[in-house]
């Protein structure tokens, strides 16, 4: 029986417990190269942090004009982000003492992505948490990415829990919007510190504007546990 009364938890995976967008944007810039275009930056790559790989691929598909289909270009954006992934792909030090804490507490977790299921699980098995985290649920089962809430809604349908009793884990503005629209609290820890004004991030219930930066495993454990509220460590 968890100590945290009927509280589930719902994270977002690629910049909440894992930094992958690195691998996100070389697997994109590789896959772009490939069809010419040689001149795609970090800064190309943000517009599509928070949006899944499918919708990702068909944005670039109208954005550059690309003949390829769109299954071909996301088979291959897939294919070498996997390699990437296996291989360098880094867990919040923060972020995997407060999955610990909760697995402790008895906490029901789930992961809802907008990546695809293998790179979900790959990502889980290389870093361990598939230790702990066993409910998965990918963009690809669903009828509609983020901002829409489906994901979050059907992790929580196998989570057994209302969404009211749900606390998701966001860093990006689709996924704090999908959180809001699926009824669930929501603790937004913003990848880009230049999204944290984005009105989204406002319908958080805990928004921790420094990002990663000022996520601590304890404070937040506390304030889910109805403590005091997070301030910035020191």
């Amino acid at each position: 029986m968890s100590t945290l009364g009927g509280t589930s938890v719902i994270f977002d995976l690629d910049g909440t417990l894992v930094d992958s967008e690195p691998n996100y944007y070389e697997a994109g810039r590789r896959t772009l190269a490939a069809q010419g275009i040689t001149d795609f930056s970090w800064a190309d790559h943000e517009r599509y942090v928070g949006i899944s790989t499918q919708e990702t691929v068909a944005l670039w598909k109208e954005r550059y004009s690309l003949d390829a289909p769109l299954d071909v270009l996301l088979a291959d954006k897939n294919r070498r982000y996997l390699e990437l992934a296996g291989a360098s792909t880094e867990v919040y030090p923060e972020m995997r003492k407060f999955v610990e804490l909760l697995a402790g507490d008895g906490v029901p977790m789930a992961v809802a992505s907008g990546s695809s299921r293998r790179a979900i699980e790959a990502i889980l098995a290389g870093t361990g948490l598939d230790a702990y985290l066993h409910t998965v649920v990918s963009a690809e089962e669903v009828a509609h990415g983020k901002p829409a809430p489906d994901v979050f809604l059907e992790a929580a349908r196998r989570l057994g829990a209302a969404p009211g009793e749900c606390v998701v884990f966001e860093d990006a503005a689709p996924g704090v919007a999908a959180a809001h629209e699926a009824g669930m609290r929501c603790v937004a820890i913003p990848y880009l510190a230049a999204q944290a004004d984005d009105p989204a991030f406002a319908t958080a219930e805990l928004l921790l504007r420094g990002g990663q930066d000022e996520f601590t495993a304890r404070a937040v454990h506390g304030w889910l546990r109805g403590g005091e509220p997070v301030a910035p460590p020191t």
